[in-house]
């Protein structure tokens, strides 16, 4: 754009390969960064890459619908100079929460000692704690599957297995559980308790293509965790380390495997421990590799902490709105966060762009920031609406996933493993009672009869006899050994 005007037939783009280094899209409300990101999420689809978008306030699902014109669509595209066209996306709806839609779980053993303590927020000790904990399940094929299986292996290495822990493994601090467990509550609380579990979801579901070759747009519905930061957090740093973990290295490929847009993406970073925070911060710098790229979108950078700010090779920034003395200076700030121009004043221009304009910076093909381009934004192909809970669930229907992760797989893991061992131990430990019982109740009877024996004249003759021979024997040997000089 130039003094405000599109410049017909000038397109700015951005290289395909350079999507897995990361972006930012930010901007004030209103100004159009939903409408952005379905516009990006569409034309990465349409190049054969698989997107997951994070759909925080429930308006992203019209990706899943054919758009249809209109006289401000039509206005836009011809000062662009673009005919705009519909798009039909391939979409999968997806679910952590009770949302409608294809179920995503994770087992406590996927998600491991290390990340388990950095979600639950533990000191070393308690970390240690995990760490044998999962070290003694793994010995004892004890699968940990929910928090269920979680807590219980908790209360057996602190009560009832406590000393047979300890043999083999050191000691077990009871302060130091009961803390974990307190943790536990907390992200339980916020709905962990749906998240764990089986059957466990394939990252490479993913990343599929459609018959027409185009990428899966996964939609994650999440409207109803906005005041859980803590449980978008845990899952988001999961989902990374899962896919880390999973898919191969491709170094500096033509295309990404998978884009994740994270919006509202200052929920990650809210309340977030400084563990969590560099686990998250480790995790941007590492996934790269992979060939998967991560979008924040949010309302300032200044919402995004410097370390990760500064990995994010495409920035596109909407206008920001300056009401007050700190709205002034976080425009300011923002400006700072841009390559230098002699075409823009930045701190300026910032508040005076319109809906459906922003400054862009991404990487060339060279991996160097191109210079700073005011620019007005097609509209998107798909319905820019929300689709209704009938038409997310007519088309779950047709997914070709949904069946298979939408039965919860309840089966024989840690939990019940230890509580047939404990119930074990306690019919054992009843058995050896009522023995123990019976034998105290079989001796009161000899002693009974004995005492009836001793009572009797008779009784008391045979007594009489056998005290007379026992002491006849001790008197002969005293009497021996005083011979032979033993005393």
């Amino acid at each position: 754009m130039l003094d405000g005007k599109a410049i017909p037939g000038l397109q700015v783009s951005a290289p395909l390969k350079t999507f897995n280094r990361h972006g930012l899209i930010a901007g004030a409300t209103g100004t159009g960064k939903t409408k952005t990101l379905q516009v990006l999420a569409e034309q990465l689809s349409q190049n054969g890459v698989s997107v997951l978008v994070m759909d925080i306030k429930g308006d992203l699902s019209g990706i899943s619908r054919p758009g249809s014109s209109n006289s401000r669509i039509e206005e836009r595209h011809a000062l662009l100079g673009i005919p705009w066209k519909v798009v039909k996306n391939p979409a999968e709806f997806l679910t952590i929460s009770d949302e409608p839609g294809t179920r995503l779980r994770a087992t406590v053993s996927e998600f491991g000692p290390v990340l388990l303590s950095k979600i639950l927020e533990l000191n070393d000790v308690q970390s240690g704690t995990i760490s044998l904990l999962f070290k003694y399940c793994d010995d004892n094929n004890l699968p940990l599957l929910d928090l269920a299986d979680l807590r219980k292996a908790l209360q057996y290495i602190s009560q009832e297995g406590k000393d047979e822990i300890e043999k083999k493994y050191g000691l077990v601090s009871t302060s130091s559980v009961g803390a974990i467990m307190r943790n536990m509550l907390r992200i339980e609380e916020q709905g962990a308790d749906k998240f764990f579990g089986e059957t466990s979801f394939d990252v490479s579901d993913l990343i599929r293509l459609s018959p027409e070759g185009t990428g899966m747009i996964n939609i994650l519905r999440l409207s109803d965790v906005q005041s859980k930061p803590q449980m978008f957090s845990t899952f988001m740093l999961c989902l990374m380390a899962e896919i880390y973990a999973s898919m191969p290295e491709r170094g500096d490929a033509d295309a990404p495997e998978l884009v994740i847009f994270i919006d509202e993406a200052h929920l990650i970073f809210k309340e977030a421990t400084k563990e969590l925070f560099s686990q998250i911060e480790t995790m941007v710098k590492l996934i790269r590799s992979k060939g998967v790229g991560l979008f924040f979108i949010t309302q300032n950078p200044a919402d995004i902490p410097d370390e990760v700010l500064g990995q994010l090779g495409f920035k596109l920034q909407h206008a920001l709105r300056a009401f007050t003395a700190k709205d002034r200076k976080d425009i300011q700030r923002a400006a700072e966060n841009y390559p230098l121009t002699d075409f823009y004043k930045t701190e300026d221009l910032l508040t005076q762009l319109g809906i459906g304009e922003a400054l862009i910076t991404v990487l060339n093909e060279k991996g160097i920031p191109t210079p700073l381009a005011h620019t007005m934004l097609v509209a998107p192909g798909s319905r820019m609406d929300v689709v209704t809970v009938e038409e997310i669930q007519e088309h779950l229907k047709s997914s070709t996933i949904y069946d298979r992760y939408a039965k919860h797989i309840d089966r024989e893991s840690a939990y019940e493993i230890l509580t047939q061992k404990l119930e074990g131990a306690r019919k054992q430990e009843e058995a050896q009672v009522e023995d123990e019982n019976e034998d105290k109740a079989k001796g009161k009877e000899e002693k009974s009869m004995v005492e009836k024996m001793v009572n009797s004249s008779v009784g008391r003759t045979v007594v009489r006899e056998l005290t007379r021979g026992l002491l006849g024997v001790l008197g002969l040997k005293s009497t021996s050994r005083r011979k032979t000089g033993w005393f």
